[in-house]
């Protein structure tokens, strides 16, 4: 439920906190923004307050990468995973989400919708071209439409 799309639907937590959400790769990535999609007003004590995030190689050598304080969110919640003071992404096999806290000291826990997002990667690289022109006049016929 988490990856479905849909803002009407959620993963919802059972059990004692912290309430987990791991996140696994086939390959170590490189992440640069974690996006949450959380809303109090339908959900209430549901709602997290409190949540770490934490990376590595797998679920034994974790390490808390931040940790994000909601104050009754509506919408989409970003957080940068790049280092602090530099653009250098986060590398990593395993992310896991915990939630510490919720609003109004809630048990349980409902999460919307989770999104990972890599760094950006110039067209003409994600095309397959590996250098780049540095005029418009040769820069126009680098790529077929």
């Amino acid at each position: 439920m988490l990856r479905d799309e849909s803002l009407d639907s959620y993963w919802q937590s059972d059990g004692a906190q912290p309430h987990l959400v791991n996140i696994q790769f086939q390959k170590k990535v490189r992440l640069a923004e974690l996006a949450i999609y959380a809303d109090y007003k339908h959900d209430e004590s549901y709602t997290p307050n409190k949540i770490s995030v934490r990376a590595g190689n797998s679920f034994h050598d974790l390490r808390e990468i931040k940790v994000i304080e909601l104050e009754e969110p509506v919408g989409w919640v970003t957080t940068s995973l790049t280092a602090a003071g530099s653009n250098e992404c986060l590398r990593a096999y395993f992310v896991q989400l915990a939630i510490l806290s919720n609003h109004q000291n809630g048990r349980d826990t409902h999460m919307r919708q989770v999104k990972i997002y890599g760094p950006r990667q110039p067209l003409t690289r994600a095309l397959g071209h590996l250098t780049s022109f540095s005029t418009d006049d040769f820069a126009q016929y680098s790529t077929v439409r």
